[in-house]
């Protein structure tokens, strides 16, 4: 797929915000029955957690649910996507992932469900992601990066999280503009960011949802953005693109999916009801301050759709580099 028909895939995802088919109220009238659990695959912090905590508090405020947060953690997300794939299609139960979650299957083919186990509901929203140097080396942007780096191959040391969109594209743009980093894949943002706020490496690529506290209290200096616009959160950093940089758009992205089966009404119904929650003014507000998050809310076919396209693009860089996911 070219640079510009992906781009114009991905603006249209994020255009298409369609309303929610109208439900017969007879069919989910009974539903929910008991608590209401969104699985988490990942331990408290980082992004996806509170994302999913900010909406479990509205859908309570709306309509006065029993919703719980469950924090599987371990294997990438594999842990926490298997509990889910393998729980009842009731509508009890809903998966809340991060962008690495459809790179499971690629990285591991023996994953312990499979991915037709779930059944995509929506996606969130999605960020761009941020590229910071260590405040006392020398780069003000990512083109004195590329520059130094083809002057030093593998030099410089990058840190992201392994087996996330960040390792698959640092590859990328490596290899579309001819430079080596030495890049370090991390097993958690925790770790990642130890290493990147004490010096240990000389950049780091992550969400700017994680990355932008530390950016804001002067303890990383962001040089670019991976997403076709600047960040509305430090709108004088350019992206990579206005830096001269060959690359795609490239975005952290959170989704919605539920067990495969679980009855269509009540998918509709819990779309329509997150949607809502999102569209609220305050909470729309904390995923724009906190994440830097661009609303999305698509249906379950486009969101289906635009997880397949980033399953075979991503899936090839994987291949073409010989990727490893540690």
């Amino acid at each position: 797929m070219s640079v510009l028909r992906r781009r114009a895939v991905l603006a249209g995802t994020v255009a298409a915000t369609l309303g929610v088919p109208t439900i017969a109220t007879s069919q989910n009238a009974d539903w929910p029955k008991g608590p209401i659990k969104f699985i988490v695959p990942f331990p408290p912090g980082g992004s996806t957690d509170p994302i999913a905590r900010i909406i479990q508090a509205k859908l309570i405020e709306l309509n006065g649910w029993n919703v719980v947060v469950d924090n599987k953690p371990g294997g990438s997300s594999v842990v926490g996507a298997a509990v889910a794939a393998k729980s009842a299609p009731d509508g009890n139960t809903w998966l809340i992932v991060f962008d690495n979650h459809i790179l499971n299957s690629i990285w591991t083919p023996a994953l312990p469900y499979k991915d037709s186990e779930l059944m995509p509901v929506m996606q969130i929203g999605r960020s761009a992601q941020g590229i910071a140097a260590y405040p006392t080396r020398p780069y003000n942007s990512f083109a004195e990066v590329v520059t130094a780096a083809k002057a030093e191959p593998g030099k410089i040391s990058v840190g992201a999280l392994a087996a996330s969109l960040a390792q698959i594209f640092l590859a990328f743009i490596q290899k579309e503009n001819g430079f080596e980093v030495n890049t370090i894949p991390y097993k958690g943002g925790g770790p990642l960011f130890q290493d990147a706020l004490a010096g240990v490496t000389d950049l780091s690529v992550s969400s700017l949802a994680n990355m932008m506290p530390h950016v804001q209290a002067g303890k990383l200096r962001l040089i670019a953005v991976t997403g076709e616009k600047r960040s509305k959160l430090m709108p004088e950093v350019p992206t990579l693109a206005e830096q001269g940089i060959k690359a795609i758009a490239s975005y952290s992205w959170w989704g919605v999916y539920a067990p495969a089966g679980t009855p269509k009404p009540i998918v509709e119904r819990m779309h329509a009801e997150i949607a809502k929650a999102v569209r609220s003014p305050d909470v729309t507000q904390k995923f724009i301050d906190q994440f830097d998050m661009e609303i999305v809310l698509n249906s379950p076919a486009e969101f289906a759709a635009f997880t397949s396209r980033e399953q075979e693009f991503w899936g090839k860089v994987i291949r073409d580099n010989s990727l490893k996911p540690e």
